[in-house]
């Protein structure tokens, strides 16, 4: 999903692993497994290396070949998120449990992202956006144009 872009990144920047740990406040180990996707990366740390970096969530995923977005905004507003999330949902004229048997969760999860309660996981946003092709930056408020990737 992102390894192999983190981990140059981080190369190319000439960062070891516990620097680039301690820019996220966490300690190496649990980098590393982030890094080798033992463990899935939080979204707010995704967040801070792709603002550190200066590069799209797209790009981290591998849904464009582009760094980054000339309109990209450093700020992830969890409001702007959850709204753009539940409009997507009613574009695509799917109800909160249908989304929810697409991504293997409840409704209830679905609820609470849409609600602002808490961040979309990783994964989640992931599968969201590759199956849709919907820009993770878009639905994530980083970005208001493209919408849509190619």
């Amino acid at each position: 999903m992102y390894k192999n872009k983190i981990t140059s990144l981080r190369n190319k920047n000439i960062l070891t692993k516990q620097e680039l740990a301690s820019i996220l406040n966490i300690d190496r180990t649990t980098y590393s497994h982030y890094e080798n996707e033992d463990d899935i990366i939080p979204l707010k740390h995704l967040i801070t290396i792709t603002d550190y970096f200066n590069v799209s969530i797209d790009y981290i995923f591998n849904f464009t070949k582009n760094k980054n977005y000339a309109n990209q905004k450093h700020s992830y507003n969890i409001k702007n998120s959850s709204t753009r999330l539940k409009e997507f949902r009613k574009e695509h004229k799917l109800t909160q449990t249908k989304l929810g048997e697409i991504l293997n969760c409840s409704y209830g999860t679905i609820a609470g992202y849409e609600s602002g309660r808490y961040i979309i996981a990783t994964p989640f946003l992931y599968d969201i956006c590759k199956k849709y092709k919907i820009s993770a930056d878009y639905l994530l408020g980083k970005i208001d144009e493209p919408k849509y990737l190619k």
